[in-house]
């Protein structure tokens, strides 16, 4: 049913709560995954344009997507990977739609109306804009720094 599934990953805690349910899930459905990542810093947002070196941030982003796709591979899932750099909801469906994806995974914080318009929502701006199918999972409270 799912045959490409992408984990659209925080690289915060909120990864902990959607990681081991997608992973399930993939392991059932024998589907691959997609770990994506979007850096969303200034330098990130202007890399390509400005001709910029990598920031911090890209480098730490990447080198968490390493991580977390060799945690993955190691419980013999296939997992592919891609640091994205720009507006998340843009770049999520960007590489849903390229990369052929079935399913999109993500974390809610449970923000209401007020915490919405002020931190913004990826989730209703990808849900609004795609027909893939979004796995939708509330993130654990506390978030690391």
């Amino acid at each position: 049913m799912y045959r490409k599934i992408l984990i659209a990953l925080e690289n915060s805690r909120a990864d902990d709560s959607l990681v081991p349910h997608v992973t399930q899930l993939a392991k059932q459905l024998h589907s691959q995954l997609l770990l994506v990542h979007v850096a969303d810093g200034w330098v990130a947002r202007n890399y390509e344009q400005l001709k910029l070196t990598e920031s911090e941030e890209m480098k730490e982003d990447r080198l968490y997507l390493e991580e977390t796709a060799a945690k993955l591979r190691a419980q013999g899932l296939t997992v592919s990977m891609h640091l994205a750099l720009g507006d998340p909801p843009t770049e999520i469906l960007k590489t849903a739609e390229r990369e052929t994806c079935d399913l999109i995974a993500m974390t809610t914080h449970g923000h209401r109306l007020l915490g919405d318009i002020i931190f913004g929502s990826t989730i209703e701006q990808v849900r609004h804009k795609t027909t893939i199918p979004i796995l939708v999972v509330r993130a654990a409270k506390e978030i690391r720094q």
